[in-house]
């Protein structure tokens, strides 16, 4: 497997969830990503930078486009120093949710993706990579 780009963008306000949306579609169309795909990304990475900025305190998104064999693909990685998630299973639990949100945030990027990992310590932060292949 082959890096073909990489950027990191902050994700520490609002804002900045705007901001990682407009990257992950700007990677997207370039990658040639159908539209149904695009919106798989977008969804995800908003639901993610989301969880960043609420729940992480704020933290960065790194985005990688990636090259293996004959197809490409789509790599983010969210990573935060917040408080970390004490309950792993039940916060992948659908509709479970730690604040007032839907809990759709991260079973719900899992479902959109073709690759998920989510690493977390209690005090130490979170870490959440999703890939999708083209």
């Amino acid at each position: 497997m082959a890096l073909v780009k990489s950027e990191e963008l902050p994700v520490r306000l609002e804002q900045d969830v705007v901001v990682a949306r407009q990257a992950v579609r700007r990677l997207a169309v370039e990658l040639k990503f159908s539209l149904v795909d695009q919106t798989k990304m977008v969804t995800a990475a908003s639901e993610l930078a989301r969880n960043t900025v609420v729940y992480g305190g704020g933290g960065t998104m790194r985005c990688e486009v990636l090259i293996d064999g004959g197809k490409s693909g789509l790599r983010m990685t969210f990573e935060d120093q917040g408080p970390g998630i004490p309950d792993m299973t039940l916060a992948m639990k659908d509709g479970w949710t730690s604040g007032s949100g839907l809990g759709m945030g991260l079973s719900g990027a899992k479902r959109l993706v073709n690759d998920f990992d989510i690493v977390s310590e209690v005090g130490k932060g979170t870490r959440v990579t999703i890939t999708r292949w083209k």
